[in-house]
């Protein structure tokens, strides 16, 4: 049974915590953390992490986070979906006291304190129109990709000097508004042409570039952008995969049919130190485990009953007397699977997943799969989430959460210790 951890925003023994009852244990993301009865550790957040920007700069969606091997914090802040209000600064001196639009890649320290900061559009020809993942390598290099059809997976300094554009775009249409979405029908058999980059992931052990799109993985090399190998859900051939949409479902309270293709959105793509490949799909609210050569390995259910993207969200309202109209759909968030971390202890015991649909970011055991409980809850208050949609983690345990859609932020999570309690 999952221990429900409410987060309560109170000051008490614990601090503003998401779990107060906790004791030590062997298994812990770092040496002397709490552990609560059914394994999960103790995480409470800081409410004073990060700086506010610098220079008027507006805090926009958080679509993409990752810390480095210097433990510096990453993250995207696209300027795209800044509303008016928050630029009324780039009127003129003296027309408001804040906003302006800030640049899109910025680098924090562990204080949170800007480090460095570029990006946005007109700063290369190819900047991505929706900035979806940054990832800085152990190398001095920074990989930023966008998932509108001519958005790319782009490789730059870390003083953003451009270094190499990974390309594999489809032909360019005749509008600028036609080329931000794709009109190219699905085609998991062709890997020239990817009409969406943007969730990717790099392994520096390789050097590879683990590209998730449509209904499958495919791996490229990341000094030319040759193909090396791909396949679909439960390792199925690329050959294989069906290019039909995938059913949808009515939610009734149980999870979506089963599928043995990945069920898009598939959302997030992972690499363990012990060679597995985790993918998230908020089609089915399913991690599937690889090998990096493909073969499937296992299955991962996290709040399963959560209604599914199956091409729409699943469920629509039927009462009369709700707001809503009959027929329209309950919510554009679904899924449970937005994105994920690994713990950076020796053996990575867990796995973190950010939950935008049930404002949460559970804890799940990475080797037998059992989802051990959750930290955060809906709201706006510090240590709530609305609309998370990016996650990394530190050395030290601390765990880092970008939210969208209106909520345009990161919190920070430190890990709840013994002497501490």
């Amino acid at each position: 049974m999952i221990k429900n951890s409410v987060l309560a925003i109170v000051a008490s023994l614990c601090g503003i915590v998401t779990y107060c009852v906790g004791s030590v244990a062997a298994a812990q993301v770092v040496e002397g953390q709490l552990v609560n009865a059914d394994g999960a550790p103790q995480y409470r957040v800081d409410p004073f992490w990060p700086k506010p920007l610098p220079n008027q700069w507006s805090m926009q969606q958080v679509t993409g986070l990752y810390v480095d091997h210097m433990e510096h914090v990453w993250f995207i802040n696209r300027g795209r979906a800044a509303l008016p209000i928050e630029l009324t600064a780039e009127l003129g001196p003296g027309a408001a006291l804040c906003c302006v639009r800030g640049p899109e890649i910025i680098e924090l320290d562990q204080e949170g304190n800007v480090l460095n900061a570029w990006g946005g559009p007109g700063y290369h020809p190819l900047w991505p129109t929706y900035l979806q993942t940054v990832i800085p390598d152990s190398n001095g290099f920074v990989w930023v990709s966008g998932e509108a059809a001519q958005d790319s997976i782009l490789k730059f300094t870390r003083d953003g000097e451009f270094v190499w554009d990974f390309d594999h775009r489809p032909p360019r249409l005749g509008t600028e508004a036609d080329n931000r979405t794709s009109q190219t029908p699905e085609n998991n058999q062709d890997v020239n042409e990817i009409v969406n980059v943007g969730r990717f992931n790099l392994d520096e052990v390789a050097n590879e570039l683990y590209i998730i799109d449509q209904k499958r993985v495919t791996v490229y090399d990341a000094s030319t952008g040759e193909f090396k190998r791909g396949w679909g859900g439960h390792g199925m051939p690329l050959s294989e995969i069906s290019n039909e949409p995938i059913p949808g479902y009515e939610w009734t309270g149980e999870p979506p049919p089963e599928e043995e293709n990945f069920a898009p959105t598939i959302h997030f793509i992972e690499i363990s130190r012990d060679r597995r490949v985790y993918v998230g799909e908020r089609g089915q609210n399913r991690i599937q485990v690889f090998t990096t050569e493909g073969e499937w390995l296992q299955d991962i259910y996290v709040s399963p009953n959560t209604p599914a993207q199956r091409g729409r969200c699943a469920g629509m309202r039927e009462d009369p007397a709700s707001p809503m109209p009959v027929g329209t759909f309950y919510s554009s968030i679904c899924g449970s699977m937005y994105k994920m971390i690994i713990s950076k202890d020796p053996d990575q015991k867990y796995l973190f997943v950010a939950d935008a649909h049930n404002d949460v970011v559970w804890t799940v055991d990475r080797e037998s799969g059992e989802t051990l409980g959750y930290f955060g809850g809906n709201g706006r208050l510090a240590g709530q989430f609305h609309f998370a949609n990016a996650i990394g983690i530190d050395t030290y345990g601390n765990i880092f959460v970008g939210e969208v859609d209106t909520a345009k932020r990161i919190q920070k999570f430190a890990p709840v210790m013994e002497e501490t309690r």
